[in-house]
């Protein structure tokens, strides 16, 4: 890696004579010596800089920040592009879980887990951006008596009328409604609402400097849009921007590549089924919008919707091929069966080619998690119990996430502390085989222990004023 920091310059130091060092001066210049030929030396004394580089590339990341204090050139090690890369090479990257959440006073705040240290470290706070052009016109063009109309049937209009109508929670939240991805080692928030205006910017959050930069722009500004990963490239589809008439769904979609920093579009979802419907009052009514998108054996797949706030129909969904740059109707037992959460979204996260769902049951302290039969096209429910709380207030109970090549919800606990709850799955696979072939007295008992030994708290932290946002899990 060679010297962080250049050299103090020897020259000076020699040319100066003994005799015109003051007495006075001497100890100064003795007590300054010592950090002048700190800086100087290496990352490491006596070692040099590639055998440093080494060492740091095999401390837990956990410990950066603390190291970053040591001197000028261990920060400016630490923050390089090259000890991470270093770190690939020897294969000692590290999986952290990373978690959105929104406090009372409508901020955005992310934490970061170490799932090998169990601690939690803070990112530094997401920028506060506006958009200022419209910013009075905001969504004043929905009619509040459909507001009043919708406000008394589901508990999501409180949330859209929230979110969407109170200008003040716009003015103090820029990225109301922005997308979270991730792609090559970084966290993008894209788009949101800003003073009712739907954002086209695109903010990346890179751990190793530990900041946020603005990057390239999306195409068209959109809130609500779902994204995906596939082969290192991150998607956006969907979403609703503000028109004339109110919020209008979007059936864009755009790519985007890391190493070029560009945008390149993709054909308009069709929304083939969305489109077939029995009168043209219900064809003006409800709206298609997707619910969802996830990334599967090499393909992106997007359910979807027709909506009237706060009303969700479900019409199946569509996939992306990138081979042939097309969108293909869903199969019917994927769309049909795929579990939504409230407002409508689809949920779902991909472990070890597996492709999971929640499915939230009438029960208020339990839910399902179905997998998906990509030969008999159905999902089927693989753990009958997972323990998760309800909080009527909360607008996202809880979220899911790949982290270590096994399955993790993230929710609250009974005491409204964020928990991270870890499934072994495998275990579980095995056990509901060896229960077909018990007799049904055994099967109830042996179905009661093998739930409590699915799950475990992975790891928690105070999160009585937080509501959950997004997750994401990156490796450096």
């Amino acid at each position: 890696m060679g010297n962080i920091i250049g050299p103090c310059n020897a020259k000076a130091r020699r040319s100066a004579p003994a005799s015109e060092i003051l007495p006075g001066e001497a100890c100064k210049r003795q007590r300054l010596l010592p950090t002048c030929y700190e800086d100087d030396s290496r990352l490491i004394p006596s070692l040099p800089d590639e055998i440093s580089a080494q060492i740091l590339a095999r401390v837990p990341r956990i410990h950066y920040l603390n190291l970053k204090s040591v001197s000028r050139a261990w920060k400016a090690a630490l923050a390089s592009l090259e000890l991470f890369c270093l770190r690939k090479e020897l294969g000692t990257t590290e999986e952290w879980l990373y978690i959105l959440t929104k406090v009372n006073d409508n901020k955005l705040l992310w934490y970061a887990l170490d799932p090998i240290s169990g601690k939690w470290q803070r990112l530094p706070p997401m920028p506060n951006v506006f958009v200022e052009d419209e910013a009075k016109k905001g969504l004043a063009a929905i009619p509040r008596r459909m507001w009043s109309m919708l406000g008394s049937s589901i508990k999501i209009a409180d949330v859209i009328m929230k979110w969407f109508i109170r200008k003040d929670a716009l003015d103090q939240m820029p990225f109301c409604g922005c997308s979270i991805g991730a792609v090559d080692g970084c966290i993008y928030a894209l788009g949101g609402f800003s003073k009712a205006s739907a954002m086209k910017s695109v903010w990346r959050y890179d751990p190793v400097t530990n900041s946020w930069t603005e990057g390239s722009p999306m195409s068209v500004g959109r809130a609500y849009s779902k994204t995906g990963v596939l082969n290192n490239k991150l998607y956006v589809v969907g979403g609703v921007t503000r028109g004339r008439g109110g919020l209008n769904p979007l059936q864009s979609a755009e790519v985007y590549d890391p190493h070029t920093s560009t945008w390149s579009q993709l054909p308009n979802m069709p929304f083939a089924k969305a489109q077939v419907l029995p009168t043209a009052f219900l064809a003006d009514l409800l709206k298609p919008i997707a619910t969802g998108m996830t990334s599967y054996r090499g393909r992106l797949f997007v359910p979807q919707s027709l909506y009237c706030w706060p009303f969700f129909v479900d019409v199946g969904g569509e996939v992306y091929d990138p081979d042939i740059n097309s969108w293909l109707e869903m199969p019917g037992g994927m769309g049909d069966g795929w579990p939504a959460r409230q407002a409508g979204t689809k949920l779902s996260v991909t472990v070890n080619n597996d492709l999971y769902a929640l499915d939230p049951s009438s029960s208020l302290n339990y839910a399902k998690i179905k997998i998906y039969d990509e030969e008999g096209d159905t999902w089927k429910v693989v753990v009958g119990d997972v323990p998760i709380h309800d909080f009527a207030d909360s607008e996202s109970p809880y979220l899911l996430a790949s982290l270590l090549g096994k399955l993790h919800v993230i929710t609250k606990d009974s005491n409204h502390n964020i928990a991270v709850l870890q499934a072994n799955m495998q275990n579980d696979l095995a056990s509901s085989q060896s229960m077909l072939s018990s007799p049904d007295s055994e099967r109830a008992e042996s179905s009661a222990e093998s739930e409590t030994e699915i799950w475990k708290v992975f790891a928690s932290r105070s999160g009585r004023s937080s509501e959950l946002v997004s997750c994401q899990s990156l490796k450096v």
